[in-house]
């Protein structure tokens, strides 16, 4: 078989343009997330700051982000980040395991649904 006489030009556009699509539309969910919490949208865009903006709406230190960086660990705190996450928009265990679970569906719910932000649920509570 001649192997030289096979030219393979790429995947195509469709498949391009359909992952810049998916990109731009999780992009634009992740900014309505931030907005919904009081921070500004285009925090979204902008990849290490994210995510420690996104510890900041759920109550945690900006120093987890280096726990991130560690083998087995990081799915611990990845976890426990998605938790408080759902709690910090008033929802539960469920939703916790459906953004683990079925992110692609559960991450769009959480930014076009009616769940408002209460408070950062990491964040001790001071009672007087």
């Amino acid at each position: 078989m001649d192997y030289e006489s096979q030219n393979f030009d790429g995947i195509g556009t469709g498949p391009i343009f359909l992952i810049i699509f998916i990109v731009a539309f999780y992009l634009y969910v992740y900014w309505r997330i931030f907005e919904k919490a009081g921070k500004p949208g285009w925090v979204a865009l902008i990849p290490i700051y994210n995510t420690i903006m996104l510890l900041e709406v759920v109550g945690k230190p900006w120093w987890w982000l280096l726990l991130f960086f560690i083998p087995g660990v990081n799915l611990v705190f990845a976890i426990w980040m998605l938790n408080l996450l759902s709690l910090s928009f008033g929802r539960g265990i469920g939703f916790t395991l459906g953004l683990i679970f079925l992110g692609p569906i559960f991450y769009p719910i959480l930014a076009f649904s009616n769940a408002e932000y209460i408070r950062p649920a990491g964040a001790p509570v001071i009672v007087m």
